[in-house]
C-alpha cells in the first residue's frame, strides 16, 4: 500500500468519514484517540463499527495500551474494513503482538515518547509492522523540548528512518504539520521529510493532502533525469557512460530506477 498522505478524521464525526476519503489521501485514519473526548469514546467506537465496510478500507488509530479503552478498541482490529491499525504511544513490541492476535493485519506504531524511541528497533522488527510513524509533537512534549525545529529533531528522524530500513519495512511516516494555510511551511516540512528518507506524512486537514501528495511524488525534472539515466545505460551496452557530465555507476542507476517506480 502506497502511504504518502494519511489524513486524520475525528472518530466521533461519522459525517466526515466519506468526505475524508473523497479528499484524495492515500489513506484515511479514523482517530479514536486524541480527537475524541473520553466521554465520547464508546459512542465513537460503535459509530465507526457501524460505518466500516471492506469496500472503503481505512486505518484506525486506537487508544493506547493501558488506557480504559484499549481492550474494547482491540475488537475492531479484525474488522474487514480496517486496512491497518495505528498504535499510539507505541513503547513495546509485545503490544504490536496483541494487535496481531486481535486480527490486525498491519500495524503502524506511532513513536511518541522516549520509551518508544528506546524500543525503536524492537518495535520496527515486530511481526505485522508495516511502517513506523513519528508522533513529533507528543514526542517533543515527552522529552521536554520547547519549539523544537529541524536541527533538534534531526537525530530522532534519522534513527527512525534507519530502524525502518534495517527492519526491512516501509519508509516511515513523518508527523503532522500544524500549518494548515501556510503552503510554504508545509512544503518545507514535506521536502525535509523526503530528503531524510520518510515515505509519507500525517495530515490534519484535507487542504494538506494535495501538497503532500505532490511533494512526495517525483518531480518532472527528476523523472526526465531518471529516463535519461536509464536510456543511457541501456544504450551503452554495459560500457561506462556519463550523463550531464557525470559518470553513471550502479547506485545512480538504482536511484533512477527507483524514481521511475515511484512515478508509476
Amino acid at each position: 500500500m502506497r502511504l504518502c498522505s494519511l489524513l486524520f478524521v475525528p472518530g466521533h464525526r461519522a459525517d466526515r468519514f466519506d468526505k475524508a476519503l473523497a479528499a484524495g489521501p492515500d489513506a484515511v485514519i479514523v482517530d479514536l484517540e486524541d480527537a475524541v473526548a473520553p466521554a465520547d469514546k464508546p459512542a465513537a467506537r460503535e459509530a465507526l463499527r457501524a460505518w466500516l465496510a471492506p469496500q472503503r478500507p481505512v486505518i484506525v488509530r486506537i487508544n493506547a495500551a493501558g488506557t480504559p479503552w484499549f481492550d474494547d478498541d482491540l475488537a475492531l482490529c479484525g474488522h474487514p474494513g480496517v486496512a491497518a491499525v495505528m498504535l499510539p504511544k507505541a513503547e513495546r513490541a509485545d503490544t504490536v503482538g496483541q494487535l496481531r492476535q486481535a486480527g490486525g493485519l498491519a500495524v503502524l506504531p506511532l513513536i511518541e515518547s522516549a520509551a518508544g524511541f528506546a524500543a525503536l528497533d524492537a518495535i520496527a522488527r515486530a511481526p505485522g509492522v508495516q511502517a513506523l510513524a513519528f508522533g513529533s509533537i507528543d514526542f517533543q512534549v515527552d522529552l521536554g523540548m520547547r519549539d523544537a525545529l529541524e536541527d533538534e529533531l534531526l537525530y530522532f528522524r534519522q534513527r527512525i528512518v534507519l530502524a525502518s530500513r534495517l527492519a526491512n519495512i516501509g519508509a516511515p511516516i513523518d508527523g503532522v504539520s500544524t500549518a494548515i494555510d501556510d503552503a510554504a511551511v508545509l512544503d518545507a516540512d514535506v521536502q525535509r521529510a523526503r530528503r531524510l528518507g520518510f515515505g509519507g506524512k500525517l495530515c490534519i486537514h484535507p487542504r494538506q493532502v494535495a501538497a503532500v501528495n505532490t511533494g512526495f511524488a517525483p518531480s518532472e525534472a527528476e523523472r526526465r533525469w531518471a529516463r535519461r539515466i536509464v536510456a543511457a545505460v541501456q544504450a551503452s551496452g554495459g560500457a561506462a557512460v556519463a550523463v550531464d557530465g557525470k559518470m553513471v555507476d550502479l547506485p545512480v542507476l538504482k536511484r533512477a530506477e527507483a524514481i521511475l517506480r515511484e512515478a508509476g
